[in-house]
């Protein structure tokens, strides 16, 4: 499955609202940002580097990898569904990474609902990208 990784790139004031709310990742080596199936602890914001993420089937096969852009959110559909991750994520060494709790984010949500506003526009941009990579086949 191809998906266009333009979809998890946020808004520049989005990305500037939640970078005052974060803290920066060490990615002096490659760093895991979160595995496929952990439990959600926050988002993640790519501000440079060589970042991917992935998917695997139940039998390991590999079914989706996507080299991720600057601007990319990840992380967000299990951190505002309360659902565990549905990709992984690595960040390769040098990569510049902010993160943001999702108490953190829930907090910001509630103080500026444009910010809300613009988180829902990356989630229905990840959903319509899903949904024409699964129609392609």
């Amino acid at each position: 499955m191809n998906l266009d990784s333009s979809a998890f790139v946020g808004d520049r004031d989005l990305i500037l609202a939640l970078s005052d709310q974060s803290a920066p990742v060490d990615c002096s080596r490659d760093h895991v940002l979160f595995r496929q199936g952990d439990e959600p602890n926050g988002l993640y914001i790519v501000h440079r580097g060589d970042v991917s993420m992935t998917m695997r089937a139940p039998d390991g096969e590999l079914v989706v990898e996507i080299a991720v852009q600057p601007g990319s959110l990840l992380g967000l559909p299990g951190v505002v569904g309360n659902c565990p991750y549905s990709l992984s994520a690595i960040a390769r060494s040098g990569a510049e990474i902010g993160f943001i709790s999702r108490d953190a984010l829930s907090k910001l949500m509630l103080y500026d609902p444009a910010v809300g506003i613009l988180i829902l526009r990356v989630l229905a941009a990840e959903v319509r990208t899903a949904r024409i990579a699964a129609c392609k086949g």
